[in-house]
């Protein structure tokens, strides 16, 4: 099933892994399980934005580079296959050039349809994380033993490595093995992950150490919280962050991910949405729903995003932000509207 990513491996010598400009848990670990399962190749690792200080857990998270291996034999894209969600990539005429003109290959989890315009292949498959595909890819291609090495083997060290950040990724992607579209094959994914000798009791401390907020962070979130804007009796909530927040704080902890998990526990919120704006006009929104209104990614497609039904994101450049309310409104009022007539 999965021969069309080894074809593309095979005359490659060396390859770049990007991540698109939203780093997260998931895409930090397929980056860096990758670098570990392609161990025959010589890999660089590229995220347009610097890695967020609460990933950096991750003990590798320093191999991800700001600046672009314009030398490699073929890219390899993560977590998305959502050209708006490469734009910042594409902004840049060179990178752009070699992206357009150098092998490619697409490797992502999301229920949205490829919109990637520049040539390349793909494996695009509806799962509950990119690690999930990852892990599968490396099972049945041969990158992952078929079962655990014992220690002392010449490759121990680097599966368990790899195996690792495959489980950061896959935990981090699932709400930590909660999200609906856990299933009981995750589960088995993850006991072999761990069957590979990770510890997950010291894993996870290491995770909460990187996690806790400082006391301006945790009086930021005080102030996030007094923001929430309520819609449709409740059922819809936004938070509107501006840039003089995002250039204060998201070097030190993201607003999306200090705010946005939590409103998805606020009575009768079907759709929570931290809306951030940016200098140039930009947009951008973050949408988690519920299991009342698991919409998020119909929500997204209305502005060109994409995502899974309970995780969702977009973009735009021709909004403000009280317009962006406006037509997340509509657009959730109409998804409700066309669901209810299919029942």
């Amino acid at each position: 099933m999965y021969d069309l990513f080894s074809d593309f491996l095979k005359d490659k010598n060396s390859l770049c892994i990007i991540q698109a400009e939203n780093p997260d848990g998931d895409s930090l670990g397929s980056a860096l399980s990758l670098d570990y399962l392609l161990k025959d190749k010589e890999i660089s690792l590229y995220c347009p934005v610097e890695v967020p200080k609460y990933l950096r857990y991750f003990d590798d998270w320093s191999r991800v580079s700001l600046d672009f291996d314009f030398k490699a034999d073929g890219y390899i894209i993560v977590d998305t296959a959502a050209e708006i969600l490469l734009s910042k990539l594409l902004e840049d005429d060179a990178i752009k050039n070699r992206l357009y003109t150098a092998p490619v290959f697409v490797l992502d989890h999301h229920e949205t349809d490829d919109d990637i315009n520049f040539g390349h292949q793909g494996l695009i498959q509806t799962l509950p994380a990119c690690c999930d595909l990852i892990y599968r890819i490396g099972k049945e291609q041969g990158l992952l033993s078929a079962s655990p090495l014992e220690e002392g083997d010449a490759n121990y060290e680097i599966e368990k490595k790899a195996a690792e950040y495959l489980y950061y990724g896959i935990l981090s992607d699932t709400l930590g093995l909660t999200s609906p579209n856990v299933t009981a094959e995750t589960f088995t994914t993850i006991a072999d992950l761990v069957s590979r000798g990770l510890r997950v009791a010291t894993l996870d401390e290491k995770r909460r150490q990187y996690s806790k907020k400082s006391p301006r962070i945790l009086d930021y979130k005080a102030d996030l919280i007094k923001r929430l804007e309520y819609y449709l009796d409740g059922s819809l909530v936004t938070v509107h962050i501006p840039w003089e927040d995002i250039s204060e704080y998201s070097d030190e902890y993201n607003p999306n991910v200090l705010i946005l998990e939590e409103l998805r526990m606020v009575e009768n919120v079907k759709v929570a949405v931290a809306i951030k704006t940016y200098p140039d006009g930009k947009v951008t929104g973050k949408i988690r729903t519920t299991d009342s209104a698991p919409i998020a990614d119909k929500i997204a497609g209305y502005f060109g995003g994409g995502g899974h039904p309970y995780a969702a994101g977009f973009r735009t450049y021709d909004l403000s932000y009280e317009d962006t309310v406006h037509e997340l409104i509509s657009a959730m009022t109409s998804i409700e509207k066309e669901e209810s007539k299919n029942e």
